[in-house]
């Protein structure tokens, strides 16, 4: 059976889609096995660990098809990481965010698509490459659905509504730090948060194929101890051990939690010492804390911050955080959005369920930053971070049409069909 077979399905479209609609999704399904190429491509582009040269490809290889539809394209330089988040990276690439606009003079109906380029897999570890089941349904391979998947897709339906003559005002950002806290983009995608009407994250689906409208907020923390070194046989006593005091830190913090309130924290990992023969005089832990709202989330900075000792004590204690990621609830405008894009993937014979997550993403900060944000409307699949990443091939096609009719209808007014 060729590619193109494997994608073969019964057609059950809706009289809800137009003609010209119909003819978006003929053009889709014709490029089936350009889009599992694109990503077999993309997937084999280590795009992970903070890789430049990998990251540098991708974002031109994208970029130019963008600009073949006529985007306007910029960078934006990245802004600077808190250093105590960098650890012992040193000599650090801070990625641009590259922004494509092609808003075709228009004032309203604007609509922002954000993507990704990196991923958390290993540049030089052994997963490398798209790997297909024999049966054709499914593949495995780094940052196939988050998010590889959900790039080539969108470029796809942006590029089949050029064919079928389909008028769209859209910008594509793509950062490349998202994996590791939006700390470099975030500043940019606020800014065109709020050019914009309708904002689309290209996140992939939900275990179920959900598309998520509520999720939690996450933030970052570091705490550092400052101790006093001696050597552990001849001056014991006089010593004060670093990493003891964020022994007893870590295990106050364990208090914290309330999993059944929202309330989320967890440390790892942690560093103290250099010698077993040394009582320690410094130590660090880093840590990741979620909440439901950001009531909860003042009540972990409190917290947090209560583990502080005075800027003479003997051990010294400091707190270091950054709560950059609110959280995203459930608010009418992104729900009327959500039920725009449950009517399309009706109209297509698709179903739509909606859920919320305990997952953050870059839809947080364009929602936080005034955008009404749908996030999930990346590939099926699963394994998100592990070397069991998995798409679901027959949503290259089925998630490209939604995202195409959408884009489409959102354009011309959110009407429920061209």
């Amino acid at each position: 059976m060729g590619l193109e077979g494997r994608f073969e399905r019964p057609i059950h479209w809706s009289v809800q889609l137009t003609e010209l609609e119909q003819r978006v999704a003929r053009e889709i399904e014709s490029r089936a096995h350009d889009l599992l190429e694109d990503l077999r491509l993309h997937v084999s582009i280590p795009t992970g660990g903070n890789n430049q040269q990998a990251i540098e490809e991708t974002r031109e290889r994208f970029g130019i098809r963008l600009q073949e539809l006529g985007a306007k394209t910029h960078m934006v330089p990245g802004d600077a990481k808190p250093e105590w988040l960098q650890g012992d990276q040193h000599d650090y690439y801070t990625p641009p965010t590259v922004v494509s606009e092609r808003l075709c003079g228009a004032t309203e109906n604007r609509v922002l698509i954000a993507g990704h380029l990196d991923t958390v897999h290993d540049p030089e570890g052994d997963f490398q490459d798209l790997s297909i089941a024999p049966d054709g349904k499914t593949a495995v391979g780094p940052g196939c659905v988050d998010m590889k998947g959900g790039l080539v897709i969108a470029v796809a339906a942006l590029e089949a509504l050029e064919a079928c003559g389909v008028a769209a005002n859209w910008t594509f950002t793509m950062n490349a730090d998202e994996e590791t806290g939006t700390y470099h983009s975030e500043q940019a995608l606020i800014d065109e948060a709020r050019k914009h009407d309708y904002g689309i994250a290209l996140e992939p689906a939900l275990p179920g194929g959900e598309l998520a409208i509520e999720r939690v907020g996450s933030g970052q923390f570091m705490i550092e101890v400052e101790g006093r070194s001696a050597h552990v046989g001849r001056a014991f006593t006089e010593g004060v051990s670093a990493v003891v005091r964020l022994a007893e830190c870590i295990q106050a913090s364990a208090q914290f939690p309330e999993p059944e309130r929202g309330k989320i924290l967890n440390i790892g990992p942690i560093k103290g010492g250099v010698a077993t023969n040394a009582v320690p005089d410094s130590a660090f832990a880093w840590g990741n804390v979620r909440f439901a709202d950001q009531a909860i989330a003042d009540e972990l900075a409190v917290q947090l911050d209560a583990l502080q000792t005075a800027p003479d004590a003997m051990p010294r204690v400091r707190v270091h955080r950054s709560f950059n990621r609110p959280a995203k609830p459930q608010i009418p405008e992104t729900e009327r959005l959500a039920l725009s894009a449950r009517a399309v993937a009706e109209a297509l014979g698709q179903t739509l369920p909606f859920a919320k997550t305990g997952g953050v993403c870059d839809g947080n900060v364009l929602q936080n930053a005034g955008l009404p944000t749908i996030d999930t409307l990346g590939v099926r699949g699963g394994g998100l971070h592990t070397k069991d990443e998995w798409i679901d091939l027959t949503s290259l096609v089925e998630r490209c049409q939604l995202l195409a009719i959408l884009i489409a209808r959102l354009s011309a007014g959110g009407s429920a069909a061209l």
